[in-house]
């Protein structure tokens, strides 16, 4: 709560020092902002309390954001909130916030009330303040991983927004695949729907003898299962897939469309597979790392 809320409730800011004080039963969170409590606060609780401070038009950005949008990754409660504030407003920072003022203040999503920069725009602001190339690459797959938005979303907002330290972004964005970093998104969902335990990613599947049979997206070498999810509609393709079932490989195709379209049905059939496999001998086949083709997340 802020100070005005706390008087029109009757309670003086004496008062309110007081209970915030050395063994109160309430906790300054900011100047103005009191938690009615004095334990560890929730980081909802801290961004609430970074919005009533910084006031109403202000938008959340940067792992906040991306984590209310759905990408699971993990967000240290010590990290600091990043804030979009509008360039006309002052701003000092507080312990925990960076404020950055802009004039270009995205609309916000609003997800359980509160307002958080689009995908594009809070990856990005992550983005421009990392100096590792490494780094920038993890963060830029992770709106494509989890289909929040596509590279050429990224690169609009890149070029709509300040260009100075952009230049390794916008190198590591135009070197990204964006087709197989869906893809996996896509596939790991899918998983996610059917229970089913996490495979080997990206695999040769070879005979007893070292010859290359085919290749599978996702494999379970305890019971001889193949995925191939990547596959090309209509009889093209190839016949890799002939060969690795001719050995006796329980094997599932479908394509990236069906991954995205029917995910459920999908599942389901990988589970039925997965059944199939468990009570079947497992083929007499080695399955080796292929070149990667892309990044995944």
């Amino acid at each position: 709560m802020n100070l005005e809320q706390l008087r029109r409730a009757g309670v003086s800011d004496r008062r309110t020092r007081r209970l915030c004080g050395p063994g109160g039963p309430w906790r300054r969170l900011h100047p103005g902002v009191v938690l009615l409590r004095n334990t560890a606060p929730t980081r909802r609780e801290l961004l609430h309390a970074a919005l009533v401070h910084y006031g109403p038009e202000v938008v959340i950005t940067g792992a906040d954001a991306l984590q209310a949008h759905g990408v699971k990754f993990p967000c240290p409660a010590s990290s600091d909130i990043r804030l979009l504030v509008p360039g006309r407003c002052r701003v000092t920072a507080c312990e925990g916030v960076r404020p950055a003022r802009t004039a270009r203040l995205p609309d916000p999503v609003l997800v359980d009330g509160l307002p958080f920069a689009p995908p594009a725009r809070a990856t990005l602001d992550m983005a421009r303040s990392e100096p590792d190339p490494a780094h920038i690459r993890q963060l830029l797959t992770l709106p494509l991983y989890w289909g929040l938005c596509d590279r050429q979303e990224l690169l609009a907002e890149l070029d709509a927004g300040p260009q100075r330290g952009t230049a390794v972004v916008r190198k590591v964005l135009h070197e990204l695949d964006e087709g197989p970093i869906q893809a996996h998104g896509l596939a790991t969902r899918v998983l996610d729907m059917g229970h089913l335990p996490p495979p080997s990613w990206d695999l040769t599947i070879c005979d007893r003898r070292g010859r290359r049979l085919g290749e599978a997206d996702a494999w379970w070498d305890e019971i001889g299962l193949a995925w191939q999810y990547r596959c090309t509609p209509g009889p093209g393709g190839g016949f890799s897939h002939l060969a690795l079932a001719a050995t006796g490989i329980v094997l599932v195709r479908c394509t990236v469309r069906q991954l995205r379209q029917v995910p459920q049905e999908v599942a389901q059939e990988l589970a039925r597979a997965f059944g199939d496999a468990s009570r079947t001998p497992r083929p007499r086949v080695r399955a080796v790392p292929m070149t990667p083709v892309g990044d995944a997340a």
